[in-house]
């Protein structure tokens, strides 16, 4: 199942990857949500092959993920995958100039199931599509608004 969904931010390019690869604040964000968040891997440096695990509650259950950050390409683009017990994700975050100051965020997410538990979830997803597409576009539209105050917040400090 694919989702996909745009944003415009009021920020340059630049500053919008830096703070989308800000990946210790994002680590933050996630454990203040109630997610145990912990890096994986031995990179010194931000590129392919971070790795987190996390663990989070969804439907009164507990869920891992492990996480990879499969490609990066500054300014414009990070590719992650996602791996679970019942489900696998690919999600792309791209950034095109739209002008000076402003960015838009094209960001897609490729879910595909590896149990039967997952494929019948993903199927009660598709017939419920109007409103998972809906909230999925909120939660990009919050994390736009999320780095658009952070680089607001940092132009002022």
């Amino acid at each position: 199942m694919r989702f996909a969904t745009k944003q415009d931010i009021e920020a340059p390019i630049a500053d919008v990857f830096r703070l989308l690869s800000d990946f210790e604040s994002w680590e933050r964000a996630a454990m203040r949500r109630g997610a145990e968040v912990a890096r994986t891997d031995k990179l010194r440096a931000i590129g392919p092959g971070m790795m987190w695990a996390a663990r989070f509650s969804y439907r009164h259950k507990p869920r891992d993920v492990e996480v990879e950050l499969t490609k990066i390409d500054p300014p414009a683009q990070l590719q992650f995958s996602a791996l679970s017990q019942a489900i696998e994700a690919a999600v792309v975050l791209e950034l095109m100039e739209l002008g000076g100051k402003r960015t838009r965020l094209h960001v897609t997410a490729e879910v595909t199931p590896r149990s039967l538990t997952a494929r019948l979830f993903l199927q009660s997803l598709r017939l419920a599509r109007a409103r998972v597409d809906r909230k999925f576009d909120q939660r990009v539209a919050q994390m736009a608004g999320e780095i658009e105050s952070r680089y607001r917040a940092q132009r002022k400090a």
